[in-house]
C-alpha cells in the first residue's frame, strides 16, 4: 500500500504540523522502511462523494515549510541532509520536506553507476563507518572501439580516471541518503508526486501541489477521490532528474533558459547480470565506443563489474540521432551481441533492466539556477560531465551549494516574511564551484560530436581537448538543434533490420519491461498526454515512420490497424509500460507528447540499479 500526502491536512503552523506527522495512524513507507505519519483531530481522510464536476470540490489543504524538495534522489536529499545538519550544527529548527513519486525512495533511480565521494565525504565524512552501500572500488580502467568483431583497446582522457571511485547500485545508494534524511528529522515521503507549481500573486515560486489521486480515467473523480495538498516553502527546490515534469514549464514560464539555448539528452539503457565467478572480475570499468552505433551517432557502452559476481552495463544513445529506423532498446541488444560482451555474459542471468533519459548538454545548456521563491539543483538544472560519465558526485554538490544558501537565507538573515527569497547567492556559489570548474573544462567536447566526420571528428577534438587544450580555448561550441528537431525523415534512411532475440542474452521489450517492476493503476487519467490526438498518425507515421514505436525503450507506443479503418493504422499508448526515462518527451519530432506525472508510487520499482 502507498500512502500519500494526499491526505488532508488542516492548515496550521509549521511546529504543529511536524507534530501531527510524529503521531501518525497512517503508514508510509520511506527508503525501504514504515514509519507512522501523524494523524490528530484536524487530520481527516480525504474520501470525498463522488462529484461530476471537479470545480465542486472544496479548497486544497495547506501544509507550510521553510524548505519544499521536489524530488528524492541525490541533488535532493543531499540538499535536505545538509539544511538539517547546519541547523543542527547552531542549534536552529527549519523544517524541511522531500516528496519523491516512486513508490520507495530510490525506486526511481538508475544509474551507471560509477560514483565520486566528495560531496558524500561533506555531508557524512565516516560514510564508511555508517554502512554506505558503496562495497566495490573502482580498481582499473580500460577503453575499447568496439569493431563489428574486435575490442581494440584505446587511450582513455584523464577525466575518465575512476581511481578512487566506487562502483555502485546508485538506487541502493538513494535509500540510505533517505534514511539518513529521516534520522535527521527531513519528513520524507515517497509515492507523493508534485504535479504542479504554485505561483504567488508576485509571480514568485510559492510552493507545489500534490497529484490528486482516486482520478478515473475521464478525469473524474471517483468514490475514492483523495486531492492533492499544497505544500508552500519559502524555499521550493526543484531536484526531479533530467527533464523534469514541473521543470521544464518552469524554465519557460520564468524564461530561465536563452531562446537560442536548450539541453539535449542521451537515453540510458541498462541491465544488471550475476555473471559466472570465473568471469567476473571486481572493480574492473569498461567504457567502450563504436559498435553497434554509427560513425554519426553519439554515444557508447559501459561495463561495470560491481560485488557479488553482479555487473551493471549498458549502452547509452545520444538523442540526437538522426535515423527514425534507429531503435536505442535494439541497439542494445546488438551490443550484448558482440564477442568482447557475449563472452562475460554467456552463462549468467539477468537481474534486472531499466532505462533513463540523462542530461548531456553541458555547460553552455544549463539554464539559469535561481529565480523569485526557489532554485533548480541536480539533473534537472543539468550538471553532469559527459566526459567524464557521471553526474551524481555535480548533483550531490549542487544540492550542498543550494541548501548553504537557503539556509543563509532563512535562518541566518530571517528572510521569507516580507517577499520571495532570491537565491542569487546559490548561482554565484555555482560559478566558483568544482562543479563549474570541470564542467568549463570540457564544455566543447559533447557538441564537437556534431561535426561531419561524427564519431571520428569528436574523438580527436576530445583528445586534443581534454589532454592539452584543457578548456583553454578562447570559444565555445553550440549545439546545432533540440534533439527532437535532429530526427531526419525516413525517405532519407533505410530500415534498419535487427536480429530476432535469443532470450539468452537478448531479449524482446516486453520482457525486459517486465524485469523493471513497473505498475500503473486501472482507471487513471494516462499520463502521456497528446496535445493533438491527430499527429501521430497524420505527420510522425507518413513522414517519420512512427519513430515512437522504436524509441521507446518500453514498448510504451504502438501503431495498430485501427479496426473501425480497416488499411488504416491508429496510435495506441499503452501507459501502464512506461519506466518514466521522459525519451518520449523529448524526442517527438512534433513534440506532441507531454509526459506528466502519473498518481504517485506508479511507475518502477528498481532493484540494484
Amino acid at each position: 500500500m502507498y500512502c500519500t500526502l494526499s491526505a488532508s491536512l488542516g492548515r496550521r503552523t509549521v511546529a504543529q504540523n511536524a507534530r501531527v506527522l510524529q503521531r501518525a495512524s497512517t503508514v508510509l513507507r520511506l527508503g525501504g522502511k514504515r514509519r507512522a505519519a501523524g494523524r490528530s483531530s484536524q487530520l481527516r481522510a480525504a474520501n470525498l462523494a463522488l462529484k461530476e464536476d471537479a470545480t465542486e470540490l472544496e479548497p486544497r489543504e495547506v501544509m507550510e515549510y521553510d524548505v519544499v524538495i521536489v524530488g528524492g534522489g541525490p541533488a535532493g536529499l543531499a540538499a535536505a541532509i545538509r539544511l538539517k545538519q547546519q541547523a543542527a550544527k547552531e542549534d536552529q529548527e527549519i523544517n524541511v520536506i522531500v516528496v519523491e513519486k516512486g513508490g520507495e525512495i530510490g525506486a526511481h533511480t538508475l544509474s551507471g553507476a560509477c560514483i565520486e565521494t566528495g560531496p558524500l565525504e561533506e555531508l557524512f565524512p565516516d560514510w564508511k563507518q555508517q554502512g554506505a552501500p558503496l562495497n566495490q572500488p573502482a580498481l582499473h580502467d580500460h577503453m575499447k572501439l568496439l569493431t563489428e568483431k574486435h575490442a581494440l583497446p584505446i587511450p582513455h582522457p584523464p577525466q575518465m580516471s575512476n581511481e578512487g571511485n566506487y562502483i555502485v547500485s546508485l538506487s541502493n545508494v538513494v535509500k540510505w541518503l533517505g534514511e539518513k534524511a529521516e534520522e535527521l528529522g527531513v519528513d520524507v515521503f515517497p509515492g507523493t508526486a508534485a504535479s504542479q507549481v504554485l505561483y504567488a500573486a508576485d509571480g514568485s515560486v510559492q510552493g507545489i501541489v500534490t497529484n490528486d489521486a482516486g482520478v478515473d480515467k475521464e478525469f473524474k473523480p471517483k468514490s475514492t477521490f483523495t486531492p492533492g495538498i499544497e505544500l508552500h516553502g519559502k524555499v521550493t527546490l526543484f531536484a526531479e532528474g533530467c527533464h523534469g515534469s514541473l521543470t521544464k514549464g518552469l524554465i519557460r514560464k520564468l524564461k530561465l533558459r536563452d531562446e537560442d539555448k536548450f539541453q539535449t539528452y542521451g537515453l540510458g539503457i541498462k541491465e544488471v547480470w550475476e555473471v559466472e565467478p570465473e568471469k567476473h572480475d571486481p572493480g574492473s570499468v569498461v567504457h567502450t565506443m563504436g559498435y553497434p552505433l554509427d560513425y554519426q551517432t553519439y554515444g557508447g557502452g559501459f561495463i561495470y563489474h560491481m560485488e557479488d559476481n553482479k555487473v551493471s552495463l549498458g549502452l547509452v544513445v545520444g538523442l540526437d540521432y538522426q535515423n527514425p529506423y534507429l531503435s536505442p532498446y535494439k541497439e542494445f541488444q546488438r551490443f550484448k551481441t558482440h564477442p568482447f560482451v557475449a563472452n562475460l555474459l554467456k552463462g549468467g542471468r539477468v537481474l534486472s533492466y531499466g532505462a533513463r533519459a540523462l542530461v548531456e548538454g553541458g555547460l553552455q545548456s544549463i539554464p539559469k539556477l535561481f529565480f523569485p521563491g526557489g532554485a533548480l539543483i541536480g539533473d534537472t538544472a543539468g550538471f553532469v560531465n559527459v566526459p567524464k560519465i557521471k553526474g551524481t558526485h555535480n548533483a550531490m554538490k549542487s544540492g550542498i551549494l543550494a541548501a548553504d544558501s537557503a539556509y543563509k537565507a532563512i535562518v541566518t538573515e530571517g528572510k521569507g516574511e516580507g517577499g520571495p527569497i532570491v537565491l542569487a547567492d546559490y548561482e554565484e556559489a555555482f560559478k566558483n564551484s568544482s562543479i563549474y570548474k570541470e564542467l568549463y573544462q570540457v564544455r566543447n567536447v559533447r557538441p564537437s560530436f556534431h561535426s561531419p566526420l561524427g564519431m571520428w571528428g569528436g574523438m580527436v577534438w576530445s583528445g586534443l581537448d581534454t589532454m592539452f587544450f584543457k578548456g583553454r580555448m578562447p570559444f565555445t561550441f553550440q549545439h546545432p538543434h533540440p534533439d527532437h528537431a535532429m530526427l531526419q525523415p525516413a525517405a532519407m534512411h533505410t530500415p534498419i533490420d535487427y536480429p530476432k532475440p535469443d532470450n539468452e542474452l537478448t531479449f524482446d521489450i516486453l520482457t525486459s519491461v517486465s524485469r523493471t517492476g513497473t505498475g500503473h493503476a486501472e482507471n487513471q487519467p494516462v499520463h502521456l498526454r497528446l496535445k493533438d490526438d491527430s499527429v501521430e498518425i497524420k505527420k510522425n507515421l507518413p513522414e517519420y515512420a512512427g519513430p515512437e514505436q522504436r524509441f521507446c525503450p518500453a514498448g510504451v507506443y504502438e501503431y495498430v490497424d485501427d479496426e473501425a479503418r480497416p488499411g488504416q493504422k491508429r496510435f495506441q499508448i499503452n501507459s501502464q509500460n512506461c519506466i518514466h526515462c521522459k525519451t518520449c518527451d523529448i524526442k517527438d519530432p512534433s513534440q506532441n507528447i507531454n509526459w506528466v506525472v502519473p498518481e504517485g508510487g506508479d511507475g518502477p520499482q528498481y532493484v540494484d540499479t
